[in-house]
């Protein structure tokens, strides 16, 4: 194969959006049809030269390409919709059912979710994966705000270490979703600031009181409403093959629920909070694939640098 060739394909690879499980088979099926292709053309009495660019040419765009392998392997089955829409169903039964309250089935709920986001991970991060990777980030953001309630010279010593690493760790993992598809990272952050807004709309000084108890009772059918909204939008997710249409899904269904928030918070959440939930909805939507285009841009820079030979100046790569 030819550095021209390789290219080819690594730009189809990319762009694919292929799972690990589908990527070999497909892109050494292209590889050989290419190859096979290229055998017809110099047996034809072509170049090597010539038959690379026929071939090419009679191929066409990559993106094009990458867009229908995408479509033709995107679409997820029923047991996968099953597997990522029940995170959200969970944490949706916890809450219309008034079990939220109860400490054993909370930890029950806690451990599948960790369980399960262990094992996908270790197992070639399918695409059912991700809701449930969401809310294994649930335990930081709970240890984080069990150390406001730490004596305030503690607090002050505890905060400034954890944050920084939880910030850190969070970082890591959006890092490698991200190198998986940009868009499961969104799928993952959605119910962020869904989330968020409850909490605000329970306590918007931060302490859980009497009176924030209370107020999850009266919010509790809600509460359990919008995580379900989650589980039909994941589903929908799963099964849809455009790629253009799981964005507008994802970005349409955030919307929604944060307006349901909003509405159902009785005046607890203003205009100003709702529109800065906006913000961190369309910050999950925009920070993912400004960050894959980061990593993509030093990925081929790293490429470009090993492949200098020795006493020349890198060139950057171009935009």
């Amino acid at each position: 194969m030819t550095p021209e060739l390789i290219q080819y394909l690594e730009s189809i690879r990319g762009s694919a959006k292929l799972s690990s499980s589908d990527e070999t088979g497909v892109m050494s099926e292209l590889q050989t049809h290419i190859e096979d292709r290229l055998q017809e053309l110099t047996d034809a009495g072509l170049t090597e030269e010539e038959a690379i660019a026929t071939c090419l040419g009679q191929m066409g765009n990559t993106k094009l390409i990458a867009r229908r392998i995408y479509e033709a392997y995107s679409q997820g089955s029923w047991k996968q919709v099953f597997l990522a829409s029940m995170p959200h169903l969970l944490f949706g039964l916890l809450f219309v059912l008034n079990w939220w309250h109860y400490p054993g089935w909370l930890a029950i709920v806690l451990l599948l979710v960790l369980a399960t986001t262990v094992y996908g991970w270790w197992h070639g991060k399918p695409a059912w994966l991700f809701s449930w990777l969401g809310y294994s980030l649930l335990p930081v953001l709970a240890v984080g705000m069990l150390l406001l309630y730490l004596p305030k010279g503690w607090s002050l010593l505890a905060l400034p270490v954890y944050f920084p690493l939880a910030i850190w760790w969070l970082f890591r993992i959006i890092v490698q979703t991200t190198r998986r598809d940009w868009l499961f990272s969104t799928l993952m952050l959605l119910p962020l600031p869904i989330i968020i807004g409850w909490f605000l709309a329970i306590s918007s000084s931060g302490r859980f009181t009497e009176y924030s108890l209370q107020r999850v009772y009266y919010f509790a059918p809600w509460i359990g409403l919008s995580f379900l909204i989650l589980a039909v939008t994941i589903a929908a997710f799963i099964r849809l093959r455009q790629r253009w249409l799981r964005v507008c899904l994802l970005a349409v269904s955030g919307l929604f629920t944060l307006t349901l928030v909003v509405y159902y918070s009785t005046g607890k959440l203003n205009t100003l909070t709702f529109l800065g939930l906006i913000l961190v909805m369309w910050g999950l939507f925009l920070a993912p694939p400004l960050l894959e285009r980061y990593l993509v841009k030093r990925e081929r820079l790293v490429t470009r640098r090993k492949g200098e030979t020795p006493g020349t100046v890198p060139r950057e790569p171009s935009e």
